[in-house]
């Protein structure tokens, strides 16, 4: 299974951001761009890609070990970024340092489980938008438009264990569908 650990903001703040791609998908060029559906935005604390069957219950364990040891914390979409010419994403405001120490502990929990991770970046939270996959293309329009956007804020209560589907192969524009596999609240 295709694994990552996700925090999920609640479906009506997910509906603020859909009315901001809105007024995006207006912008020139935004054709170009393949845009990401609302039904799978998250925000991911660690990727842990295929993950064996026997590494489950152990993945498990370390998660929910995880997530007990780190307070609910507040968070908000807001503003956002590009990743070079590439992606467009929604970043977060409100306690980024909790949200870091979370996705450091999921990715933790994985390597304990004996999960190959990659190397370690600096976490930079955000929901991926839109993705780039024709050529270079500026960006920086959509993240001066998101500049000013700040959602609702919520408390970050649990963190999901999610599985990945990739789009059906040949169908243009498809989308990854993602499931919560297993959630475990914040605080034990």
């Amino acid at each position: 299974m295709r694994l990552f650990a996700a925090v999920l903001p609640p479906a009506h703040l997910l509906g603020q951001l859909a009315a901001e791609v809105g007024r995006l998908k207006q912008l020139p060029d935004a054709e170009r761009l393949r845009w990401t559906g609302h039904d799978g935005w998250h925000f991911t604390l660690a990727f842990y890609g295929e993950v064996p069957a026997d590494a489950l219950t152990e993945l498990h364990e370390r998660l929910g070990r995880a997530a007990h040891r780190h307070a609910p914390y507040e968070l908000r979409i807001a503003g956002g970024g590009r990743f070079g010419d590439r992606v467009v994403w929604a970043g977060a405001d409100g306690d980024r340092p909790a949200m870091r120490h979370l996705a450091d502990a999921a990715e933790a929990a994985g390597r304990r489980a004996g999960l190959r991770m990659g190397e370690h970046r600096p976490y930079t939270p955000h929901l991926t938008l839109a993705r780039n996959r024709v050529g270079r293309l500026d960006l920086v329009p959509y993240t001066a438009a998101l500049a000013d956007f700040a959602g609702g804020a919520w408390t970050v209560e649990e963190i999901a264990l999610m599985r990945s589907h990739p789009p059906a192969p040949g169908v243009p524009g498809g989308q990854p569908h993602y499931e919560p596999v297993a959630r475990w609240p914040l605080g034990g």
